[in-house]
């Protein structure tokens, strides 16, 4: 039986990137695809093959790759690696004029729609798993409601963008990504600790932990911005002002999982001061071309090898025939409770939103999934609850980025006739 001898953290990471290369030139040489979806979509085929070669009795490169994987932590990549870099660079382009202009529907979305939402489909998924012969405790559903809750700021800001949504939903959508994942994940580790400990945790309990980790993330994030907001200030030499921006970024989200705080919220934070207050008044034209230039390649480098591992990891997943109904009825599902969640807040909120008729199909049909619920769902313990959920996670995720992801530039033109005059530029 082949396998992979045990690697070192460098060879790993060499094996990972040149797979991204190569799939990323084959992606832009011969097919055309967005990057981030055309590599994903040429690394599951690739995972299929071997899947298909080993029922053919040629398993020796299904278990190399299973192998690498297993030597790879996904969720400590993601988490305690890209997602510091890649939040930071989705934010610093964000105008906060804007996000103060939509900080309604984003604020009700990103807090309210969340819970909702991981109520809605944990409920429902609670008596329809066992009609298919996968009865889950509800604390495993709500579980999974908190992680496939969530938009991920970094699948949707890696394809929104090139979708040509109108300005401001593309901004209530990205401001409601940024947040929603630094909520979902206390949520997340907050019940992640009921399933530990077999107990439910007092409110006083609850209530500190979500205003200390989710409330101290963001103040931590301002403190952190305003420090480098003076530091750029003081000087004038792009490769320092790059260097600091890098520093503040890693060190930052670093310290900030140190004093259990929210590192995710953190770093959003961080990005909005330095991307508009940082970049206005802080750097000089040059400076500003290279710390642009330079987050820009992070994002997509980043981006890039994250949808690889989201390709490669079909190799995980164990489905049966039941399963696959499941997983087909869980996407129902994901998309049905962000409509009511989405339709909701706009029939609440209509006259506040100033959005354009028609916005809520973008609003639903955007809100993509992506590798931070892959990353949480690999945190629950092992056992037969953690494989169906992950089948089910990885299903909602694949649709999300290769059809969700695929056609939102239609749904988003299909709106654009009915724009509202008060529309930001």
């Amino acid at each position: 039986m082949a396998s992979a001898t045990s690697l070192t953290v460098l060879e790993i990471s060499a094996v990972f990137l040149s797979i991204t290369a190569a799939l990323s030139y084959i992606n832009h040489r011969f097919i055309g695809l967005p990057t981030t979806i055309g590599v994903m979509v040429i690394s599951m085929l690739l995972s299929i093959g071997a899947i298909f070669l080993g029922f053919l009795g040629f398993d020796q490169l299904i278990d190399y790759e299973v192998s690498l994987l297993d030597q790879l932590d996904f969720t400590e990549v993601l988490l305690d690696g890209m997602l510091s870099m890649l939040l930071f660079a989705g934010a610093l382009h964000i105008n906060i004029s804007d996000l103060r202009r939509y900080k309604l529907p984003i604020g009700v979305l990103a807090c309210i729609g969340t819970l909702l939402s991981a109520v809605i489909i944990a409920v429902v998924l609670y008596y329809l798993l066992p009609l298919l012969g996968f009865g889950l405790p509800l604390i495993w559903c709500l579980l999974f409601g908190a992680l496939i809750s969530p938009t991920d700021p970094i699948a949707v800001m890696g394809i929104l963008q090139s979708a040509g949504a109108p300005k401001s939903i593309e901004t209530v959508i990205a401001g409601e990504s940024l947040f929603n994942d630094g909520i979902g994940v206390v949520i997340f580790v907050l019940l992640l600790g009921i399933l530990s400990s077999g107990q439910l945790p007092d409110a006083h309990y609850v209530i500190h932990t979500l205003t200390v980790e989710a409330g101290g993330g963001i103040v931590f994030g301002l403190v952190l911005g305003g420090i480098l907001y003076y530091l750029l200030k003081s000087i004038d030499s792009y490769q320092e002002e790059v260097l600091l921006t890098l520093a503040g970024v890693i060190g930052g989200y670093a310290l900030a999982s140190h004093w259990h705080l929210s590192g995710p919220l953190a770093m959003v934070m961080v990005g909005l001061m330095v991307g508009n207050r940082g970049r206005a008044l802080a750097m000089s034209d040059k400076t500003r071309h290279y710390v642009d230039l330079f987050w820009e390649l992070v994002d997509e480098i980043l981006n890039a090898i994250l949808f690889v591992l989201i390709g490669l990891e079909v190799v995980m997943i164990a489905y049966s025939g039941n399963l696959f109904i499941a997983a087909g009825l869980t996407i129902v599902l994901a998309l049905a409770a962000r409509l009511i969640v989405v339709g909701m807040a706009s029939k609440t909120f209509h006259q506040q939103l100033e959005l354009p008729s028609g916005a809520w199909k973008v609003l639903t049909w955007g809100g993509l999934r992506g590798g931070i619920s892959v990353a949480l769902v690999l945190q629950l313990p092992m056992g037969s609850e953690r494989d169906i959920l992950l089948a089910l996670t990885y299903a909602v995720v694949v649709f999300s980025i290769l059809v969700q992801g695929l056609s939102i530039g239609r749904v988003a033109k299909s709106i654009r006739p009915a724009q509202s005059k008060k529309l930001s530029n």
